[in-house]
């Protein structure tokens, strides 16, 4: 049923939804659960306009009146469903509510489509802005952790996975670049069709798409293809800033298991970027990133950490962030070592030494949403893992590792789980362990030697 906007007030007493993590209020509805977003998207980097029609299929888990989208910024002009009686619906600040005539059943799959348009502009939110982003020469689009909003309609929750066809038309001098394999590359006049699809399940601040005036340059003899999309006057910088990705690749598959994609992209923007920008199977790097230095290799080692740790395994709630970006800095030590760069006893010791010197007033296992992205998170979440490998050995630290990655991949997860499966390996609890490091402000003592 199409249903056009209301401008009336909410009836007293009718639901708007159930709002998720409190780390990003304002934004996710655990009333329901999308299973597929197939968007369709044209953009003119000329005024940076973008306009869409994004069809949602989802299925309530609740018995709910209504349901709410998170759409930041962008003019809603047409909603449609089937599958249940729309009302009405409304689009106040980012949420785009959709009533019903009546209550509907938990269990109910719906299609939701939404038609949209306009100039997309960065989510705000706790820890700053997030989202879709012009620059000197096309887009790039960093979500993490709020920022999906900008550039589609979503249920903005990170356990909220679903599967992704995501189809952009451009200026044909452009490339697109969007999560999973190119399915399709088509011509449209004076643009091109893009179509990427992801079937692997993926939280919508993973989701993204990248364009700019790129080449394609393939890295052989990988598990799964892997390219680096970039400006073609960077090619020579980029072939050697980039000319340990298979190694790593391959040192990254022995210690967490298979990678867990059908594919890898790096983009490199022509510009220079603050930081890399995470998103499931595609990692982007600023044109300053390119370089030997060990700061940007290990940054490389980082991103492509977070395709184990953060996007196939994804934490449920941003108060366990240090599951991913504690995993993925101990990541960056692991591959110092296999490169002969620094031992990880030598990382963890300098490391921990910064940390002594750091406020000791931040928890890491709950930071807090102005803090969840504290450097402390990253260097103590690592230094944690180092710990529990001290107490338990190699042997049955990596295989914890892998059994976490098999286990998840595709799902959310909570910090609960990994101690209950470190537990298991060890034999025993680990419980005083994950106090002291997790749960307690004070830094605990540095762990013994991994050897």
């Amino acid at each position: 049923m199409t249903s056009t906007e209301d401008t009336s007030s909410p009836t007293s007493g009718e639901a708007s939804g159930a709002e998720g993590d409190p780390y990003v209020p304002g934004h996710g509805d655990t009333a329901y659960g999308v299973d597929l977003y197939d968007l369709d998207l044209t953009y003119k980097a000329a005024g940076n306009h973008l306009s869409g029609r994004a069809h949602l299929t989802l299925t309530t888990l609740l018995d709910t009146p209504a349901i709410v989208l998170d759409l930041h910024a962008l003019k809603v002009s047409r909603v449609d469903v089937t599958g249940a009686v729309l009302r009405r619906w409304t689009h106040r600040g980012s949420r785009l509510t959709l009533r019903f005539d009546d209550v509907v059943a938990a269990g109910t799959v719906l299609t939701v489509a939404v038609s949209y348009a306009g100039t997309p502009r960065t989510v705000p939110g706790p820890d700053g802005r997030a989202g879709w982003e012009e620059l000197t020469d096309g887009v790039i689009v960093a979500a993490q952790p709020h920022g999906a909003p900008s550039w589609f309609p979503c249920n903005d929750r990170a356990a909220d996975k679903a599967r992704y066809r995501i189809s952009v038309t451009t200026d044909a001098a452009y490339t697109v670049v969007a999560n999973g394999p190119l399915r399709a590359q088509r011509k449209a006049g004076r643009r091109t069709q893009w179509v990427h699809v992801m079937d692997a399940p993926m939280a919508p601040y993973l989701a993204t798409v990248q364009i700019g005036r790129y080449e394609t340059t393939a890295l052989e003899g990988g598990t799964v293809p892997v390219r680096v999309v970039h400006p073609p006057r960077l090619r020579t910088i980029v072939a050697q800033a980039f000319s340990d990705q298979m190694r790593m690749m391959e040192v990254f598959e022995e210690l967490f298991g298979p990678y867990p994609f059908e594919d890898y992209t790096v983009v490199v923007t022509d510009d220079a970027l603050e930081i890399p920008l995470e998103s499931q199977a595609v990692s982007t790097f600023g044109a300053n990133h390119c370089t030997r230095s060990w700061e940007s290799q290990r940054l490389i080692a980082h991103e492509l950490a977070h395709q184990w740790f953060g996007n196939a395994v994804t934490a449920a709630q941003w108060s366990d962030i240090w599951l991913h970006e504690g995993f993925a800095c101990y990541a960056e030590w692991l591959w110092a070592e296999a490169a002969g760069v620094a031992t990880v006893d030598e990382l963890a010791e300098q490391h921990h030494a910064r940390l002594a010197a750091a406020p000791q007033d931040l928890v890491i296992g709950a930071p807090g949403p102005k803090d969840m992205f504290d450097d402390r998170v990253y260097k103590r979440g690592a230094l944690t893992l180092h710990a529990v490998r001290s107490e338990m050995g190699d042997t049955a630290f990596f295989g914890v590792l892998r059994d976490w990655v098999a286990r998840h991949a595709g799902g959310t997860v909570t910090t609960a789980q990994f101690e209950a499966l470190c537990d298991r390996a060890a034999g025993r609890r680990l419980g005083g362990l994950f106090d002291a490091w997790l749960r307690a402000d004070a830094l605990p003592p540095i762990p013994a030697s991994s050897a």
